[in-house]
């Protein structure tokens, strides 16, 4: 039974958007609309549709980082239900391909982050075994698994009171491709020692000790990984495989067959079309991954013989996280079609699973044309998006600007009649168009949702903020007007965001503002992933105060301390300067109380005119309940980050100091950089930043922060500054400020270590 635990109820117009949604999907509507403004709730008006439909529901996002978001915020909403986070395990990959023109093969590169194959494991064993997830994913839920019944199959049961012999379990655990040790164990071992037996599954971050005695199993306890200290206790277990992907014997030889008689197949291929060279080359590297799955069960690149070893025909999709879904509203729900997916940020998410395929298509391509792999490789690939909308029953797209896709097929199950400027578009969500290269539709999107009923609106923030004031500008010595603008931000220690055109031009406007003496920098899309986090931490501490960037500026980034969002050249017609890019990176601007938007034009374009139309509707029917129930706006209030604390290291569980002094590293990104290292490298700004020895000296720490080594005035009262960090280091974890949690804790253990 799904349960939301919150601390406060709907507000504004949640209510009447969440009621509105569950009839549809009640109902049996197959897909739905929530549009909801920047700062409407839209994370907690989803649990309260979970809550109220009590099926399994897999939420998407467009990036790993935006999903924690949701992850951790509706871990605390649901903490008595299974919350999942299912994303891609490689911190960084590099897949194979070849370039014709320079003749050049790229091997496959990858970086594995063993935490977060650890949670997809977790997701998986959660779907096939208790009816309460919620799983929060990226469009790596639509690439290959195993199907839920290969996984269901191979499992192993344990119960108290059970007649086993230890042996024999250890025997069916090694079945499950368990390794057995003698020694320490990590995930994915076993090991027996008399009658105590250990198993560690890499779902869990805590082993399980099963204790025989004369009639069987007599505990099944789990257990601290360090000391074994017993945590909790356990009537049954449920051991998954230590791997996704289960083969059968009798399935693998078969697949060893059938790739040997394709490789014959393709190779009279190439000797009839003259392609000697691309033969000699497939002969050799199939010959060899043969050799390899005969005598060690793999071979480098396995996965593109994924179809043979799962007996598909070709051109047959793969199961997916989908297949798993299914299998559980079927299992506990009544139904495989009893799930929900929610699409977060569908104008974005939905084109972004059209794009895989045909990406994915067009590497494969070279490579099987050129003799490096076999045909069969296509078939190793993500669903493609006819095959993901048909296998997903019902679905809520959620924005504050919906796409056209989303909003046709809203009109298409409720049989409406299709708007003419719904245009036709393509399976991944753009426009189809005309041969001049520009879209056919000369609809704005407030145009277009006025014309299709059935959209769940939440256009009332229950903050009371208003949507930012805009004004248009001649772009006529704008960088100085611009200036002039930040000077006075800058003096109520306020932050600002510039948007442009091209990666030149933001780091020209940044390197002159910066000449003025402003701390200033730009963002765009050559800047390490990582680096641009400490770049939106750094501008929200204050260390900087302006960021110049592209179109990197828009969903998912909350930044309350911004009162002034700056935009060049936004009557350029463009994916840039669309209607909803526009109304995007105006919602930037809406977490602040004193929020304004500046557009830059020499003219007023369609889509400045529907985005500013847009805005001041929004802010009048805001201002108009905020009259009536009594409502004074205020800045959202935001704890502060701490730079250094990069986001994927706390996603890997590395981030800080181990309790005996050490650090604790699960797949260290390459090229890491200290606070130094970053400051020396960014540069960030002028004044201070730039004079200063240590980024340290210029971030607002907390109060306890001192000597970095500890001074006297920490020693003579660490027991009592211990006991209070550990406090506040619960309370921060509590409320899901994971960045300060984790600080606190390396903060303690430096004063343990010291106190010893």
């Amino acid at each position: 039974m799904f349960r939301l635990h919150a601390d406060y109820e709907t507000a504004g117009d949640q209510q009447q958007a969440i009621d509105q949604l569950v009839i549809q999907l009640e109902g049996g509507q197959e897909r739905c609309v929530l549009l909801g403004v920047t700062g409407s709730g839209k994370t907690f008006a989803m649990a309260k549709v979970i809550e109220r439909l009590q099926i399994p529901t897999l939420i998407l996002s467009h990036n790993k980082t935006l999903a924690r978001q949701i992850w951790q915020e509706m871990s605390g909403l649901f903490p008595e239900n299974s919350v999942e986070y299912f994303v891609s395990y490689y911190d960084y990959y590099q897949p194979e391909a070849y370039i014709p023109g320079r003749d050049l093969y790229i091997d496959k590169e990858l970086q594995m982050n063993e935490r977060i194959e650890q949670e997809r494991f977790s997701t998986v064993a959660s779907l096939v075994s208790r009816p309460d997830v919620i799983t929060i994913g990226t469009v790596s839920t639509i690439y290959g698994l195993n199907p839920p019944e290969v996984f269901q199959q191979n499992h192993l049961r344990l119960h108290v009171g059970q007649k086993a012999d230890p042996q024999e379990i250890v025997r069916d655990l090694v079945g499950l491709h368990y390794r057995r040790t003698a020694g320490e164990i990590v995930r994915g071992d076993v090991r027996l020692r008399g009658e105590v037996l250990d198993v560690w599954m890499p779902s869990r971050d805590d082993p399980i000790r099963v204790r025989f005695g004369w009639e069987g199993i007599e505990r099944i306890q789990v257990c601290e990984a360090v000391s074994w200290e017993p945590l909790d206790e356990f009537e049954e277990a449920w051991i998954h495989p230590r791997e996704f992907y289960m083969t059968s014997e009798e399935s693998f030889k078969q697949a060893l067959e059938d790739i040997e008689y394709e490789l014959e197949d393709r190779l009279d291929w190439f000797e009839a079309k003259d392609g000697g060279l691309e033969a000699h080359r497939l002969d050799q590297r199939t010959k060899f991954d043969l050799e390899m799955l005969n005598e060690v069960g793999s071979c480098k690149g396995v996965e593109n013989y994924s179809m043979h070893f799962d007996g598909r025909t070709r051109g047959e999709r793969s199961y997916c996280l989908l297949d798993f879904f299914a299998s559980n509203g079927e299992q506990f729900h009544g139904g495989s079609d009893r799930y929900l997916v929610i699409m977060d940020e569908s104008h974005v998410t939905l084109p972004q699973v059209g794009g895989m395929y045909g990406g994915d298509y067009s590497r494969k391509k070279n490579l099987i044309d050129h003799g490096f792999r076999l045909p069969s490789a296509y078939d190793n690939r993500p669903l493609r998006v006819d095959e993901f909308q048909n296998l997903v029953p019902q679905m809520m797209y959620v924005s504050a600007t919906p796409g056209e896709r989303e909003l046709r097929h809203l009109a298409e199950v409720t049989g409406q009649e299709v708007p003419k400027g719904l245009m036709h578009v393509d399976g991944g969500g753009g426009a189809r168009k005309s041969e001049s290269g520009k879209p056919k539709s000369k609809h704005s999107m407030e145009e277009l949702l006025e014309k299709v009923e059935g959209i769940a609106k939440m256009e009332i923030r229950p903050t009371g903020l208003l949507d930012p004031v805009i004004e248009v500008r001649t772009t006529k010595g704008q960088v100085q007007d611009l200036l002039s603008e930040i000077g006075d931000r800058v003096s109520r220690d306020q932050r600002v965001l510039v948007t442009v055109m091209t990666i030149k031009f933001a780091e020209e406007v940044a390197e002159y503002l910066e000449r003025m003496g402003v701390k200033a920098h730009y963002l765009h899309s050559e800047i390490d992933t990582l680096d641009r986090t400490e770049i939106i931490k750094a501008l929200r501490i204050g260390i900087i105060d302006v960021i110049v960037g592209i179109n990197l500026l828009r969903e998912g980034l909350d930044i309350p301390e911004v009162s002034l969002v700056a935009i060049f050249d936004a009557d350029k017609q463009g994916f840039l300067r669309n209607e909803r890019s526009l109304l995007q990176i105006i919602g930037r601007a809406s977490r602040n109380e004193n929020g304004s938007v500046i557009l830059y034009a020499d003219s007023i374009s369609p889509a400045m005119e529907a985005a500013i139309s847009q805005t001041v509707r929004r802010r009048v029917l805001q201002g108009k309940h905020n009259e009536e129930n009594g409502i004074v706006p205020k800045t959202i209030q935001k704890a502060l980050p701490v730079m250094g604390a990069e986001i994927e290291d706390l996603l890997s569980g590395v981030a800080g100091t181990g309790s005996g002094g050490g650090r604790r590293m699960v797949a260290k990104p390459p090229g890491k950089k200290g606070l130094e290292g970053l400051a020396k490298k960014f540069g960030l700004g002028a004044g201070m930043w730039n004079t200063s020895n240590s980024v340290l000296d210029n971030v607002s720490q907390p109060e306890w922060v001192g000597d970095p080594e500890g001074g006297p005035e920490e020693n003579e009262e660490s027991p009592d500054l211990i006991s209070r960090l550990e406090m506040e280091m619960r309370q921060a974890a509590d409320r899901l400020d994971f960045e300060r949690a984790a600080n606190l804790r390396d903060r303690i253990f430096k004063l343990q270590n010291a106190t010893n």
